[in-house]
């Protein structure tokens, strides 16, 4: 099981504390550990002096590159419309593995654009994970390879192709509960009960 599927970037040196600063050299390692993947980002001072020297022999090592830190923008850009990098990051947050052959498909589809870059392969649990970075951002993202056969190829491409145009189904209504609370709806105040029906067997008083 893969235990996250989009991992950001840091915004400081988890080893120092340090903040990064604009157009910064950083190094990114990635390490397989028991419950799952840990990214660690660090500053060049750090690497140099604690990290690059023997790195690939700590344990759980998979994986070391270097990458230029760059400020987010103030206000994201606004997504105008489903594309290939925006439903990927909603299929990885959601991490549905109904979805797992839709995410390997977009992921590919973003490195032959050369949006994302292939960082890491490795292998966990007998299966294949590739680990995507997005260059601009710095988002990290870890993709299983469903391992589709030839004739699987052709249905999954038309189901990408059905979410780039309709987008993910809305998700089901959450059902109402059960019981309704004393007092619920009523803002806290106890519901009166309703006056019991007149015995007709007791005088009732005549109204005056």
């Amino acid at each position: 099981m893969i235990d996250w599927n989009l991992q950001s970037r840091a915004h400081a040196c988890q080893e120092c504390g340090r903040a990064f600063q604009s157009r910064q050299a950083y190094h990114t390692l990635l390490f397989d550990e028991k419950l799952g993947y840990r990214r660690l980002d660090v500053c060049d001072p750090c690497w140099q002096g604690q990290f690059s020297q023997g790195a690939s022999d700590r344990k759980g090592f998979v994986s070391h590159w270097q990458g230029v830190y760059q400020v987010p923008p103030i206000r994201p850009e606004p997504i105008q419309k489903e594309n290939a990098e925006s439903l990927l990051r909603k299929l990885a947050e959601q991490d549905d593995p109904k979805y797992t052959a839709a995410r390997f498909i977009l992921a590919v589809m973003l490195e032959r654009k050369r949006i994302l870059k292939v960082q890491a392969q490795t292998w966990r649990e007998g299966r294949r994970v590739f680990a995507y970075e997005r260059a601009k951002t710095g988002d990290l993202f870890t993709i299983l390879d469903p391992d589709l056969q030839l004739s699987q190829l052709e249905e999954v491409q038309r189901d990408v192709s059905h979410l780039l145009e309709h987008g993910l189904p809305a998700a089901a209504a959450q059902p109402l509960p059960a019981e309704v609370p004393a007092g619920a709806g009523n803002g806290g105040s106890p519901v009166p009960e309703p006056d019991p029906a007149p015995d007709p067997s007791v005088a009732q008083p005549t109204p005056v």
